[in-house]
């Protein structure tokens, strides 16, 4: 555990081998047998089901987030918020608004930006549920035709498809504002967007295309039967939809080795 608090690849995957090994171990040398042992270690991979059987599956979802101005959090509850402020407004950003939706114990608040000179939306985004918070930040560009591109450190594999518009440049949760910023540009250019190519946007209507985005990407995964309709308001994970979720915890447990 002490290596994997180490920001260096190589370090955080000596502990990640070295938790596994342990759990070998454990189940090796307590009973003898092998198998044992790769049961144990195969249990941090079936470990996510508990949450998804649990939580995941008696989850209903809105088809439609409408955000609302919020005022932002308090510094207990964001200690960061200034300070991330602070950076986006030095790399040029103007504040639109600060956003956000409630559902049940799930939280979501936004403050938003843009960059005239360049037609960049970006966002500081805190995640606020049951008892786990973390906050992304992300950087948008979009396409007069609905594209939209997206440099973010979203820590997690995200739990749903993304909409076939939406292209994704994921970096890790420790990047800053002015690092973001340069491999967003860096994606513009290997995804072939030229500054023509980038629509303008109304500051005062970002929060209503975050919106959209929203509701695009549930009616892209009723579609595609991740999500199920539970009335003409609520959605829910199909069993096809919870797969989906323990492949995206796959992918981060392998990234993250």
């Amino acid at each position: 555990m002490g290596l994997r608090s180490f920001s260096h690849p190589v370090l955080r995957k000596l502990g990640s081998f070295a938790i596994l090994g342990t759990s070998f171990l454990i189940g090796y040398l307590g009973t003898g047998r092998w198998q044992v042992g790769a049961c144990f270690v195969a249990s941090w991979l079936m470990l996510p089901w508990l949450e998804i059987l649990t939580r995941v599956r008696r989850a209903r979802l809105p088809r439609i987030k409408p955000l609302r101005h919020q005022f932002p959090p308090s510094r207990e509850i964001f200690p960061d918020l200034s300070e991330l402020t602070e950076e986006m407004e030095e790399e040029g950003f103007e504040s639109v608004d600060d956003a956000g939706w409630d559902w049940g114990d799930h939280r979501q608040f936004f403050r938003l930006f843009y960059k005239g000179d360049e037609r960049l939306q970006a966002s500081i985004c805190l995640v606020d549920q049951d008892d786990i918070a973390f906050y992304f930040l992300s950087v948008s560009s979009r396409g007069p035709c609905g594209e939209t591109w997206t440099t973010w450190n979203y820590p997690f594999s995200y739990s749903m498809k993304f909409a076939p518009k939406f292209r994704t440049n994921r970096l890790r949760g420790d990047r800053s504002v002015l690092e973001i910023l340069a491999s967003h540009r860096e994606f513009l250019t290997r995804e072939g967007v030229t500054p023509g190519m980038i629509a303008a946007s109304d500051p005062d209507t970002i929060q209503l295309e975050l919106q959209r985005d929203m509701e695009q990407q549930i009616a892209h995964n009723l579609a595609a039967g991740l999500l199920l309709p539970v009335d003409e308001e609520m959605v829910r994970y199909s069993w096809r939809g919870m797969l989906f979720i323990w492949l995206q915890f796959l992918r981060d447990f392998v990234r993250l080795m």
